[in-house]
C-alpha cells in the first residue's frame, strides 16, 4: 500500500485568475433503490466506485434508520475538509498538529423563511496543546480557506438542469 501523506501547503498559495479552476471533480449518482426515494432507500455511487453506501431515512424523520443519511455525508465531507484545511495551515505555520479533532453536527429541519428546509451546521474543533490564541487564528483562518465553510456561508454555484432523454 502506498504510503498516505497530506497534500503540500502549495494549496494554500493564491490563485489569480477569472474563472473558476477546477482541481478535482468527481461525480455521484444517487438511485432510489426499495422504495424509489432516494432519501428513504437509495444509493449512492461515486463514479469510481470509492463510494458506494445504502442511503436510509433516519429514525427521527420516521425511517428505518440502518444506513448513511445525506446529512451524515455532509458532516463528513465539512469536517474531513476543515480538518485538512487546519493541518495545512499549521504545517505552514510550523505548529505542532497532533490530535486534532474536527467534531460537526447537522441539524435538518424547518426554514422559518420560506416554510420549507434548511440545515444548520455546526463545527466543534480540539487542538490540544496549540495555544487558546494560536488554535483561534487557525480556526479563523481555516474558515477562509476551507470550501465547505466558504460554500456555507455565502452559497455554493449550483447548476441543476434535466438530462436530455437518450435517443
Amino acid at each position: 500500500m502506498k504510503e498516505l501523506s497530506p497534500p503540500p501547503t502549495s494549496m494554500l498559495d493564491k490563485y489569480v485568475g477569472e474563472n473558476f479552476k477546477p482541481l478535482y471533480s468527481t461525480s455521484v449518482s444517487v438511485t432510489g433503490g426499495i422504495a424509489s426515494h432516494g432519501r428513504a432507500s437509495g444509493v449512492a455511487r461515486s463514479d469510481d466506485g470509492s463510494l458506494d453506501v445504502e442511503l436510509r431515512l433516519p429514525k427521527a424523520l420516521g425511517g428505518p434508520g440502518g444506513g448513511t443519511n445525506p446529512e451524515q455525508l455532509f458532516a463528513a465531507a465539512l469536517g474531513a475538509c476543515f480538518h485538512g484545511a487546519l493541518n495545512l495551515l499549521a504545517t505552514k505555520a510550523n505548529i505542532k498538529f497532533e490530535g486534532c479533532q474536527v467534531n460537526v453536527s447537522v441539524s435538518f429541519g424547518r426554514d422559518p423563511v420560506d416554510g420549507l428546509y434548511m440545515l444548520v451546521a455546526e463545527v466543534t474543533i480540539e487542538i490540544p496543546g496549540v495555544p487558546v490564541p494560536v488554535a483561534e487564528e487557525l480556526v479563523r483562518n481555516a474558515e477562509r480557506v476551507c470550501p465547505y465553510t466558504k460554500m456555507a456561508r455565502h452559497g455554493i454555484i449550483c447548476i441543476v438542469a434535466l438530462a436530455k432523454p437518450a435517443r
